[in-house]
């Protein structure tokens, strides 16, 4: 018998399977999508570019280190919200009553809610920052070894774990803030806007605060700082530079406890 997480992610691949193949039936329409999904999402970059067009710097960091911070993020999020991001949904079906059927079948509702109308469009939306990081990397004044070649792998999936937690618990949050749909996204997305840029762009106050309250500096922030051989603005040991996958561990186990928390207090409409 598979273990239990072995056998959600399976059934997590059999329902986004299912409603991929349902979207597969109109593929002219499926492509346009993703199409647009890229073309949309692409629009971040191109309004970095645009900054650089009229400045040759933007707080100290060049063009390529910029696109270089714009894909790590924007693939890390995709990548998490092609998976998770459905999540944040869960308010309307403790709205409409819906999580009750939810919970008696014999799937995780998280799974259920991650992968409902799953739709292949999300790809599109990591189009963009798959080719903005290969024209940024070979363009990286840096000096690449072993260390930081392995980091880039390493920074894109645990910045897409902890954007993954950062889902659940927004939708976790929605057992109790059931109206907090748009709030929570000042977190997803916010965050992915945020790390798009380097922070030193922004207050220091802030800076801290999406270090030491919502660790979105370990998205991409701290490990680039490693491949770039840049200091930390805020003074902080050199061993965070590597603590992206620790903390990545961190959010997804305290979301895991928001989601079971949120579950035992939920209660049903009885619908």
């Amino acid at each position: 018998m598979a273990d239990p997480v072995t056998r959600e992610l399976r059934m997590y691949a059999l329902l986004a399977w299912t409603w991929v193949r349902a979207a597969a039936q109109y593929p002219v329409s499926l492509v346009l999508l993703v199409l647009a999904t890229a073309v949309v999402t692409g629009l971040d970059a191109v309004a970095i570019v645009l900054l650089f067009a009229h400045a040759d710097r933007i707080a100290g960091f060049g063009a390529e280190e910029v696109l270089f911070l714009y894909g790590t993020s924007a693939l890390s999020f995709a990548l998490s919200d092609c998976v998770l991001g459905a999540a944040d949904r869960l308010g309307e079906h403790v709205r409409d009553g819906t999580l009750d059927a939810m919970l008696v079948r014999p799937v995780s509702p998280l799974v259920q809610v991650a992968a409902e109308e799953f739709t292949p469009r999300r790809v599109g939306k990591l189009l963009p920052a798959v080719l903005v990081l290969a024209f940024a990397l070979p363009r990286l004044a840096v000096d690449w070894t072993p260390g930081r070649a392995a980091m880039i792998p390493l920074m894109v999936a645990a910045g897409a774990a902890i954007f993954g937690g950062l889902w659940v618990m927004a939708g976790a949050a929605q057992f109790v803030l059931v109206e907090s749909h748009g709030a929570t996204k000042a977190i997803t997305y916010g965050g992915a806007y945020l790390t798009q840029y380097p922070p030193t762009m922004f207050a220091r106050d802030l800076v801290r605060g999406a270090t030491f309250v919502v660790p979105l500096a370990f998205v991409n922030w701290q490990p680039a700082l490693y491949v770039l051989g840049r200091p930390d603005p805020l003074g902080l040991p050199d061993a965070a530079r590597f603590a992206s996958p620790a903390v990545a561990v961190a959010v997804c186990a305290a979301a895991a406890l928001a989601w079971r928390a949120g579950l035992r207090r939920y209660r049903s409409t009885g619908s």
